[in-house]
């Protein structure tokens, strides 16, 4: 049996038959046979998975890193990044090479790969917008596929790696397509308010400016993975038709929503916060207390804890607003 302590941030000594770790495709396709035969799972860095059991089966995780210019024009350059490339260093790299479009995606734990099959997004902004191609393994034939990013079927915290087809791809390679001339997104609320409460104008921003005050917005409100085990974001905010937001703003007038194509998206932080949740436990799991979206292991927690509690905030949000807010993180049960 193989520790997955240090493959998880929620810090859950879950435990796995076997662990493959590949640097190659090479590598990957010699092994894949094997793996067809047993039970697997492809990870990340383990930054938003919950270990509910030990797992029977084998842990694959891709050491594939790298980033290559693959092309470049007058506006745009085309990066070549391995999966296993940890997804912060990428970001700051870009940042430092003058290509734009990610610093809205600063800190996200986690790596390239894993950032493709999720689809991360944060302050306004979603890693699919810059994503060219995904190269992958077939797992059933062993090909190798390149997708363009429209056929990812990319959406909220989804991709057809993750719902359609999860399983039956394993991805070696992204291909980002950044532009070269600096247009922020500065509307989502956060930002836009760390910006008024520092005097910056729109003007003054540079891609370094705006990496370090999305890096320092993120460590104010979300905990260290190495000093108090969490996922990040547990949950996804919901998005709820016209009809249905228009109800509850007759109750909670100050409900903070967002309009999007499909309806108005409600904050899942401001929902728990709330049911009173807000830096509450249920034994060794907790709420973290200064963000209400984060599940926290405050010592000891075990997969089951953080379970229990997931459910019974669902449970409590279902209750007072008629909302199922529905987990970001993949529970492995």
């Amino acid at each position: 049996m193989y520790s997955l302590l240090h493959h998880n941030t929620f810090g859950i000594d879950a435990q796995c038959r076997d662990f493959f770790e590949y640097t190659t495709v090479s590598q990957l396709l010699e092994r894949l046979p094997q793996l067809r035969q047993t039970q697997w799972l492809h990870i990340g860095s383990g930054s938003n998975l919950v270990f509910v059991h030990d797992f029977e089966g084998t842990i694959v995780h891709s050491a594939i890193r790298g980033i290559e210019v693959q092309r470049q024009t007058d506006r745009h350059v085309w990066l070549k990044v391995g999966a296993g490339q940890v997804w912060d260093d990428l970001v700051a790299e870009c940042v430092a090479r003058g290509y734009c479009g990610l610093e809205n995606l600063s800190l996200i734990p986690g790596e390239v790969g894993a950032a493709a099959v999720q689809n991360i997004g944060a302050y306004g902004v979603e890693v699919c917008q810059f994503i060219d191609t995904v190269e992958a393994v077939q797992v059933s034939t062993g090909e190798l596929c390149e997708l363009r990013g429209s056929e990812c079927r990319y959406g909220y915290r989804s991709s057809l790696f993750k719902k359609e087809q999860a399983g039956q791809f394993i991805v070696t390679h992204v291909v980002f397509k950044l532009p070269l001339c600096f247009q922020p997104d500065l509307h989502y609320g956060a930002i836009a308010r760390e910006l008024q409460q520092r005097n910056i104008t729109p003007g003054e921003v540079t891609p370094a400016v705006l990496r370090n005050l999305v890096v320092e917005v993120r460590r104010a409100k979300l905990p260290d993975p190495a000093e108090m085990g969490s996922a990040g974001s547990f949950f996804m905010n919901p998005v709820v038709s016209i009809d249905v937001f228009r109800h509850l703003q007759q109750q909670y007038p100050d409900m903070p929503h967002y309009e999007v194509e499909n309806g108005v998206k409600i904050p899942a932080g401001w929902l728990i916060e709330q049911c009173g949740w807000k830096g509450r436990n249920l034994g060794p799991a907790g709420v973290y207390e200064k963000q209400a979206l984060v599940l926290v292991n405050l010592g000891g927690a075990t997969g089951a804890d953080i379970l229990r509690l997931a459910r019974q905030v669902q449970a409590d949000v279902k209750q007072r607003f008629g909302i199922l807010i529905s987990p970001e993180a993949n529970i492995i049960c």
